[in-house]
């Protein structure tokens, strides 16, 4: 794969990219988690390719306002990307709007489950200790050292990963526009996206019903039977609900109020 030399703008807007990732988690919320955080990584780039073309800009900044959520490193690699997929959209129309979208929903969790792993579970303990031990002994370098470890190594991996997607990520777009592999990609990549959010959604949602039926000296927990039926069936059932309701304008505090009102009454009466 071709490396693409990058000209004087193109590095002037990475190295933007780079310093703006780390506020991955500028006002991070429950309902689109890091999608703050990686439009303002994104606000360089949206400005470069789109400059002169207003409506251009609102678009990419909706775009990269909905749910996003991976580990701080691969965040500027998908950032990178992005910046790619948005200059072949805009300058050859080659990519379109769903292939952005789902290429970065399809990245999330893979590169979030792969750099937890490795700083989270690996990194941050070796880290931690090697700090401890020093400190426990009264060396001050105990402290600089775990920054250095865990923090500075993220930083230092968020340049170069910013920088690497958007430089083979065009030079990947263009060799599988030219293989004529884009739209199989791009339907694999929805598919995976897809499979990602019903994960998250199966691993995050909970409806604890707490709902017993006495049927003579037979006790029914009626959540084990509906999980029997179909494992998980009252989470997805809330998800899509909660979708038609934001689909018909209702906003997600608005519902997040009505969560929490609904739970705490089904608490004082037994339900949950």
């Amino acid at each position: 794969m071709d490396k693409k030399i990058l000209n004087r703008e193109e590095k002037k807007v990475l190295k933007s990219m780079f310093i703006r990732s780390h506020l991955t988690f500028l006002s991070f919320n429950m309902t689109k988690m890091e999608a703050n955080g990686f439009t303002a990584t994104m606000q360089p780039a949206i400005e470069d390719v789109y400059k002169g073309d207003e409506e251009g800009k609102k678009e990419a900044y909706a775009r990269h306002q909905n749910f996003f959520n991976t580990h701080a490193v691969p965040f500027s690699f998908i950032a990178g990307l992005s910046y790619a997929m948005e200059k072949e959209h805009k300058q050859k129309q080659s990519v379109d709007v769903k292939t952005i979208e789902s290429i970065k929903a399809a990245l999330m969790g893979p590169t979030a489950g792969m750099f937890d792993s490795l700083f989270f579970n690996c990194l941050r303990i070796i880290a931690a200790g090697v700090a401890i031990g020093l400190c426990s002994q009264g060396n001050f370098m105990g402290v600089p050292i775990f920054i250095f470890l865990y923090g500075i190594t993220q930083s230092i991996l968020k340049y170069f990963c910013v920088k690497y997607g958007y430089i083979y990520g065009t030079s990947f777009i263009d060799k599988i526009f030219s293989s004529g592999l884009m739209p199989a990609l791009r339907k694999s990549a929805s598919i995976l996206g897809v499979t990602m959010v019903g994960a998250m959604t199966a691993g995050i949602v909970n409806v604890p019903l707490n709902w017993t039926v006495q049927m003579g000296d037979t006790s029914v927990v009626i959540l084990d039977v509906l999980n029997s039926i179909f494992p998980g069936i009252l989470s997805i059932v809330l998800v899509l609900f909660l979708m038609r309701l934001i689909k018909k304008g209702r906003r997600p505090v608005q519902l997040i109020v009505g969560i929490f009102a609904f739970a705490f009454i089904g608490a004082i009466i037994g339900i949950f």
